[in-house]
């Protein structure tokens, strides 16, 4: 077991909760064991059963996973889960809950093991990446290639309307060419995907790795929510009836297994690839979704799952393989389960297919006259008329020894960087409030029309990324928000009030009670579509809250005053208001709000303390702002030096120089940004930690969120991904195979040999609650599997081979046996087979999956 932070783990001085509470020994067997093992845990002498776990003996959660797993390791103990301690809050209560259990008849209360590794050749894994780093070569050849005959030819043009024609032919003419190769690409490679499975790293894989690239680079990406998309998955192989809208952008890359019926919604972050990584392989299989089906945000429909038509999915919910809804049946939670809640809360419009046509044409129409040829032809055009820069960029003006070429890259990249800084701040205050006079709150317009096309240009100016990025994790973040449109109330200013990534579906009706902190990966759903029509409504959130990451958070919430909404909670939409509560998993549950444990450094959130604090984090946060913003700067300038000196070489290698530069500045941009990220550690390893927010460690803590690293989603499915990881400190074994997993403090997580990792899996080795920052090593032994849009917290051990199945929330301290399979939000021992089940009966309706504490002692 790797080194765990004991400050976490064992009472603190101030809690003398244990020696106040009025002693209870033990009046049955199963009593007396449980309250030895809790003691052993808290390393204390004895606890008394009538005391409450967290409000009496001053326990808080990461005790109680690893009072589960001391648990799970007695076999004369039933198992005994997270679940268990909230709805069982004493050693007395939870004794007769577990023991009046009686075990099914018939019954087998082992869990299914999962699946033994077959790891793969390293030669083979070699060959692989050799493979792809020769593909990826030749696509950069070829696209250099194309660009430097486009060039050419635009270039020759006699004057600004010679110019802009040549550059709608070889613009539009490039841009069907891209993307309409990935679509030929998939045909001659592929054909028509079946379900069938096949090992990573060999050539099948590599085929369907090439695929994978190409749809994911395809520009008609943009396009989504839009009917283009629609179009372009059909002509990928996928059956998609009429009136089907997609609004997520997690393309389905095994699209002849995707079936969509007409009028079907799905929202924005729902997974539904056809295919998964599981034990080294990858699988393939259908997803089959009827006529009017509803998917909310943030869902994940794992392979051979289906819908019937009328059917509705939650939001942050999943669908096991194998688990079908029934026609007209409404199903949440992970895995999903039967609802009465009516999550399609908005009524139809007019949305003719003649609508529809006429929105698509009118984008190919924008697209071909305005964006591509000021995309293709703008840059020269800019240069050809101004001519200080024709001169700086003329052939024979620049070296790399000459001064002249830093000079002129210094200038350059100034003016482009810091103007897109001024410039785009102050676009994003004002243009996004003009459109959003047209689009009144609470009323039902029609989908693709003007009010449409307005609502998407707000959220897509207001989501960019960069500003919340330099902004997030500090004080600043309110007033930016605030000018964005957020009614933020009257803000208590904590300088984490939110972190870098907060989404929403428009900012002008998103409200946030005073005091409240938010961690990254919020999403506020203040939209409401069905396939003909949309509306915006407000969505707020209560004061006093705290919400942990990745949460999903609907106008209509039902949760209110001081409320804990923990990592990737489902937010209830019916029900009484939530108040004074702490809300955990899908469907959600009550838990306490907080415990002693997590109010140590409430002294420091308050008074003078208070101001002198914030006042110094302040001054630490403006320093990181600065120096990213330099960090940033830094790396854009050497990119633009390196393209000036591309222009003395230009007429000699063309589009060689083009290929070089498309490789160079990946290879450059990885490198650069680890070196800067193990720069602020001081190449040392991070070490687990208990500390107040306005400790000087948790400020450095945040600057290595805030190094870049979205370039490492380009090298998902690769060696080079491992490659990365272990530069960064990742401690990591042989084979990985990373399909799009994140790890959020690097040098505390360590991987075994031949783990699978799915896409949207998150490894994260770090807690923000409240004021208070708890870090711990997460150990994932070899062989384990993370399923799709699995999220691994602190303090957390996988056994060799287990499996973590899709979109499930392994808490903290939990410890998972060798070749175990866990599921669900959060994560317990699954019993059946709904996870690795193989050819289901897609109309048969199958049971989500039991724990094998449920299945061995009902309740």
């Amino acid at each position: 077991m790797e080194e765990k932070s004991l400050e976490v783990l064992t009472p603190g001085p101030n809690e003398s909760a244990i020696d106040k509470c009025r002693y209870t020994g033990p009046e049955t067997g199963i009593e007396r064991d449980l309250s030895e093992v809790l003691a052993d845990v808290m390393c204390v002498e004895r606890v008394s059963v009538d005391g409450h776990f967290f409000d009496d003996l001053g326990a808080n959660s990461l005790v109680m996973a690893h009072f589960c797993a001391r648990v799970r390791k007695r076999a004369d103990l039933p198992s005994a889960s997270m679940k268990d301690i909230y709805r069982h809050p004493t050693i007395r209560s939870l004794a007769t809950g577990l023991a009046e259990a009686a075990p099914l008849p018939g019954e087998s209360s082992a869990p299914v093991p999962a699946e033994v590794v077959t790891p793969a050749g390293t030669v083979q894994y070699a060959l692989c990446g050799t493979l792809q780093f020769l593909l990826f070569l030749g696509y950069s050849f070829l696209a250099g290639l194309v660009a430097d005959l486009g060039y050419a030819w635009v270039s020759a043009g006699s004057d600004v309307i010679d110019i802009y024609l040549r550059s709608f032919v070889f613009g539009g003419a490039g841009f069907v060419g891209l993307c309409t190769f990935p679509i030929a690409a998939k045909w001659l490679l592929i054909g028509r995907w079946t379900s069938r499975e096949f090992p990573v790293w060999g050539l099948t894989y590599l085929r369907f790795w090439t695929v994978k690239v190409l749809i994911h680079a395809n520009p008609m990406i943009f396009f989504v929510g839009n009917p283009l998309y629609v179009l372009y998955l059909r002509a990928l192989g996928a059956r998609i009836g009429k009136g089907v809208t997609i609004l997520s952008r997690n393309v389905p890359v095994c699209p002849d297994l995707l079936t969509i019926g007409a009028g079907t919604v799905i929202r924005k972050d729902s997974f539904f690839l056809c295919y998964r990584a599981h034990a080294g392989r990858i699988q393939t299989g259908r997803v089959t979704l009827g006529r009017d089906v509803f998917i909310g945000e943030k869902t994940v429909l794992d392979i051979d799952t289906s819908m019937g038509d009328g059917g509705q999915l939650g939001h942050t919910s999943t669908l096991y393989s194998g688990q079908a809804v029934p026609g007209g049946q409404r199903w949440h939670g992970s895995p999903a389960q039967l609802t009465q809640h009516d999550y399609l809360r908005i009524g139809p419009a007019k949305c003719s297919t003649l609508r529809r046509a006429g929105f698509g044409l009118v984008t190919v129409l924008q697209l071909f006259f305005l964006y591509v040829p000021l995309a293709v032809g703008g840059a020269y055009m800019l240069v050809t008329l101004v001519p200080a820069l024709h001169n700086r960029l003329g052939p024979g003006t620049v070296g790399f020894s000459s001064t002249a070429l830093y000079v002129d890259a210094l200038i350059l990249s100034l003016v482009l960087f810091f103007g897109f800084v001024v410039v785009g701040l102050a676009v994003l205050f004002t243009v996004p409030r003009l459109l959003n006079l047209v689009v009144k709150p609470d009323k039902v317009y029609p989908l693709y029309g003007f009010h449409y096309s307005a609502h998407r240009a707000i959220g897509r100016m207001t989501n960019i990324k960069f500003f919340k990025w330099l902004f997030g994790d500090s004080s600043y973040i309110v007033h930016y928000l605030r000018g964005l449109g957020y009614d933020l109330s009257r803000v208590e200013q904590t300088g984490s009030n939110f972190g870098t990534e907060v989404q929403h579906e428009t900012p002008y009706l998103c409200s946030v009670g005073s005091g409240t902190m938010v961690a990254d990966g919020l999403s506020i759903v203040n939209a409401d579509f069905s396939s003909t029509s949309f509306r915006v409504s407000r969505a707020s959130i209560g004061p006093y809250n705290f919400l942990g990451n990745n949460i999903a958070f609907p106008s209509g919430a039902r949760t209110g005053e001081n409320c804990l909404l923990a990592t990737k909670v489902m937010v209830p939409l019916d029900g009484e208001v939530r108040e004074g509560v702490g809300l955990l998993g899908s469907p959600c549950f009550e838990i306490p709000r907080s415990v002693e444990r997590d109010s140590r450094f409430d002294h420091l959130r308050t008074g003078d303390e208070l101001r002198r604090s914030l006042a110094a984090k302040n001054r630490f946060n403006i320093r990181s702002m600065v120096f990213f913003l330099l960090v940033r700067w830094l790396h854009f300038f050497v990119l633009t030096m390196l393209g000036l000196a591309n222009a003395e070489l230009y007429d000699s290698y063309g589009h060689v120089l083009i290929a070089v530069f498309l490789v160079f500045s990946l290879g450059f941009t990885a490198v650069y940004f680890v070196l800067v990220e193990r720069g602020i550690a001081a190449f040392r390893s991070l070490r687990p930690q208990l500390c107040s927010i306005y400790d000087p460690y948790f400020w450095w803590h945040e600057r290595l969120w805030k190094v870049p690293d979205t370039y490492l989603n380009v090298f998902n499915g690769t060696p080079f991904k491992n490659v990365i990881w272990r530069m960064l400190g990742v401690r990591l074994g042989s084979r990985v195979f990373d399909d799009g997993c994140y790890l959020t403090e690097r040098t505390l997580t360590t991987i075994g040999s031949d783990c699978t990792l799915n896409a949207g899996s998150k490894i994260q080795c770090h807690s923000q609650e409240d004021g208070t920052f708890k870090s711990d090593r997460s150990t994932i032994d070899a062989g384990c599997t993370l399923g799709v849009g699995a999220h691994v917290h602190y303090g957390v051990t996988m056994g060799e081979g287990a499996v973590l199945a899709p979109d499930s929330f392994l808490m903290k301290g939990e410890e998972v046996p060798q070749h175990a399979r866990w599921g669900g939000n959060p994560a317990t021992e699954m019993r059946d087979a709904l996870l690795s089940a193989r050819g289901t009966d897609p109309e048969g309706v199958a049971a989500p999956p039991l724990s094998a504490r449920t299945a061995r002692w009902r309740r």
